[in-house]
């Protein structure tokens, strides 16, 4: 029994080496650390549990035969982050650059298979040269495979990609398909085609990090939510997402103890609003002010600054967060923030996840730009999800609320459950100014008539008692009790049930 045993163990070394200690040591000379020690930082200390550790490929051309390393270059299994269970995979680029085989996609859409049968998340970190190309067709099929099994898991399972080497061609499209991407600055990229392909294509002369690095992914293409120096801190930030969400579309998100006063007050924020219209102020301190001990996890902060999403806690209960960003286009919505807080609220939507909206927006953004690149739908994106949302949502307007922005950002109209204002609200079609131009244009020549005018407008209109007189507006609150009345609010929808009428799924103007 010993010698099977030893053999036992022998075999479990092997596997654990990879593409042996060489390519170990330029996978660590690279800054990066390789597949095991990866799901050793991800995963709680012991909790792993390894499957498929012995698959090989089954490859005979190109002499491949001669070559069938254990694990086929990806290390597939569960274990829990903070107790709370997960399935994962780990791509081995020390093993054929991670090139992705027949059965190297079997390990993957195995773990996944088993995700969605026992209701837990799937996180993959991504290390692959692409398909192997010796297997043809058969890898592409493996692929597929992979992708199809996205789709079935999404909203049903939270998918986490994390981007830590190379992730070319198709291996691209598992990760789109997924919530969230995070990536590693300098060491990771993601693009359909190579620099050399681009150039012979199309004469451009760019480089990996240009044409797909974490740079450009999390600040120009949106692809990526956040990037990170290196797989240490990548890899300890995944940890802190997953504590935000749900195992699965049927569960609530964990809640955490807590001890923060649900009513605190913040005298600060009775003066956060300036007193100049025009003057902007950082959305960022209300959301930090009114989150249990001031902890926000912000999502695609370098992408669309104008909007603001992520999550907080709220009595230890997972919220997400939509804020206009006045110091960022004065607020106004424009293609990428629509499509960016479109897809944050349809995710919070899918798992259950509370929506917080605080708004300051003075209208969508104006330009040729805007409406050649079909800002008409981009922004109906965003008015869609919210109105098809069926979770508990509390809107608080800060400031200005102007025409359809007014309407789009979690309106009373789109069946917002608690909608406040602060007294510095402004609930109108438009401005003062543009009003009054449009109103009294024959009285355009007289300056002191138009200023008076406007001032009457400002009087009659700019506030939130409009509103609040037809029941658009809930209450006006204070601006220090802000927390307080968002954490009772969402307390009172706790138990909030509400169904869309049925259908196959709806038909969100893509």
């Amino acid at each position: 029994m010993k010698h099977i045993l030893d053999e036992l163990d022998r075999r479990r070394q092997q596997a654990r080496l990879g593409g042996g200690t060489a390519r170990i040591e330029a996978q660590h000379a690279r800054g990066k650390l390789t597949a095991r020690e990866r799901l050793e930082l991800l995963l709680d200390e012991g909790s792993f549990e390894e499957y498929d550790m012995f698959v090989a490929h089954r490859c005979t051309d190109f002499g491949m035969q001669e070559t069938r390393p254990w694990g086929d270059g990806v290390v597939t299994g569960w274990g829990t982050i903070n107790g709370r269970q997960v399935y994962v995979f780990s791509q081995d680029f020390t093993v054929f650059g991670g090139s992705v085989s027949e059965t190297h996609a079997q390990k993957i859409c195995k773990i996944m298979d088993m995700a969605l049968q026992n209701g837990a998340p799937v996180i993959g970190l991504n290390d692959s040269g692409g398909a192997r190309i010796q297997e043809g067709v058969a890898s592409l099929a493996g692929y597929g495979e992979v992708f199809q099994r996205n789709i079935m898991a999404s909203g049903v399972i939270p998918q986490i990609s994390v981007i830590m080497g190379p992730c070319a061609g198709g291996a691209v499209y598992s990760p789109a398909m997924t919530d969230f991407i995070y990536m590693v600055r300098d060491t990771s990229y993601m693009f359909v085609t190579g620099p050399d392909v681009v150039k012979t294509v199309t004469g451009e002369v760019v480089t990996a990090e240009e044409l797909g690095g974490a740079r450009t992914h999390t600040t120009r293409s949106s692809v990526a939510d956040a990037a990170f120096d290196n797989d240490v801190e990548t890899l300890a930030e995944v940890r802190r997402l997953f504590d935000f969400l749900p195992l699965n579309n049927r569960e609530k998100p964990p809640v955490r103890p807590f001890h923060d006063d649900p009513a605190r007050i913040e005298p600060s924020l009775d003066s956060l609003v300036p007193d100049s219209p025009t003057k902007p102020y950082d959305m960022k301190e209300l959301i930090v002010k009114v989150a249990d001990e001031g902890d926000f996890l912000e999502l695609q902060k370098d992408f669309a600054r104008n909007i603001i999403t992520g999550f907080i806690r709220l009595e230890g209960q997972t919220v997400g967060v939509v804020a206009n960003q006045p110091m960022v286009l004065a607020g106004c919505l424009d293609i990428d923030s629509a499509r960016k807080a479109a897809r944050f609220v349809r995710f919070c939507d899918a798992f259950e996840i509370p929506i917080l909206t605080l708004v300051d927006v003075p209208g969508f953004l104006p330009g040729t730009g805007q409406e050649y690149g079909g800002i008409i739908k981009h922004g109906a994106k965003l008015l869609f999800a919210y109105g098809e949302a069926t979770v508990p949502k509390v809107t608080v307007i800060t400031r200005k609320a102007y025409g359809g922005a007014y309407d789009v950002m979690s309106s009373k109209h789109l069946r917002g459950d608690v909608n406040y204002a602060w007294p510095s609200a402004e609930i109108a079609v438009m401005g003062a100014k543009g009003a009054v131009e449009i109103l009294y244009r024959a009285e355009l020549d007289d300056p002191e008539r138009i200023a008076r005018r406007v001032r009457d407008y400002e009087d009659r209109f700019a506030n939130p008692f409009v509103a609040a007189e037809r029941g658009f507006i809930d209450e006006v609150i204070m601006p220090h009790s802000t927390r307080r009345r968002v954490a009772r609010a969402f307390a009172a929808l706790r138990n909030k049930r509400a169904r869309m009428p049925w259908r196959k799924h709806d038909n969100i103007p893509l």
